[in-house]
């Protein structure tokens, strides 16, 4: 499969789970793929040595989302080594939950930074690269749908942010010919909330289908997306929770 031959993909946080799982399967389509991580060095290393074992091309940046500098230096350090961006996957986050009289204001800033701000400015960067048929696509959550318990407003507030910003994104840079999508996963088995963890014999009953997906379900929406079944769809929230939010 080779439907993004010829195209440069950025995915943040790639290093591990849902990221990189989406950097795998864009690579696997064809595209060159650049990828962040902030602390798992070696992990986002194995991910590049998958792809390029594999005939693909990838690219390890270091790059902290929390810090504006560095989240737009990922962008711009993609461009400058790959020779341009045309899908961005703005992937990487950070969860913070708890009793709502607890959250600190430093949790709070920590989560804003990287879940909203951070997705802003390298949208921002990558808008100035893109020509027609650049996607900005956005990692979510089903939270911004239902919240099924307490301690997680900060965490689906940031994530609620994000279907706001799409929209706009979409509006402001359709004339352009690319477009801004968001996709809302539910319980994706990883690291963070594997299918085996405390929780999850009372998470698996919220949803419709009674399981939690994997991150290759994200992964193959994202890629289509960024393919040419994503042309016309912009603007827009796409939700792959298995029935979460039903």
């Amino acid at each position: 499969m080779t439907q993004l031959s010829g195209r440069v993909a950025l995915v943040t946080g790639g290093s591990r789970g849902i990221g990189a799982a989406i950097a795998q399967r864009l690579a696997h389509d064809g595209a060159t793929v650049a990828l962040t991580y902030t602390s798992a060095a070696m992990k986002a290393q194995a991910v590049a040595d998958k792809i390029e074992a594999e005939g693909g091309r990838a690219l390890v940046i270091r790059a902290d989302n929390g810090d504006p500098d560095e989240a737009v230096g990922a962008v711009e350090q993609t461009v400058r080594v790959l020779g341009g961006i045309d899908i961005l996957v703005n992937n990487a986050g950070v969860f913070t939950g708890g009793p709502l009289d607890q959250i600190t204001l430093t949790e709070l800033d920590r989560i804003l930074a990287v879940d909203v701000r951070a997705v802003f400015l390298a949208s921002q960067a990558a808008a100035r690269h893109m020509t027609e048929g650049g996607r900005i696509i956005t990692i979510g959550s089903a939270l911004t749908e239902r919240v099924p318990a307490d301690g997680m407003t900060v965490y689906a507030m940031c994530k609620a942010a994000l279907t706001g910003l799409t929209r706009g994104l979409a509006r402001d840079l359709g004339p352009r010919g690319i477009t801004a999508t968001v996709v809302h996963g539910g319980l994706i088995d990883t690291d963070m909330n594997p299918a085996d963890g405390p929780a999850a014999g009372l998470l698996t009953g919220v949803t419709a289908l009674g399981r939690y997906g994997t991150a290759a379900d994200i992964a193959a929406t994202v890629s289509h997306l960024a393919g040419d079944g994503g042309r016309y769809i912009t603007g827009t929230a796409i939700t792959v929770d298995g029935g979460f939010a039903a």
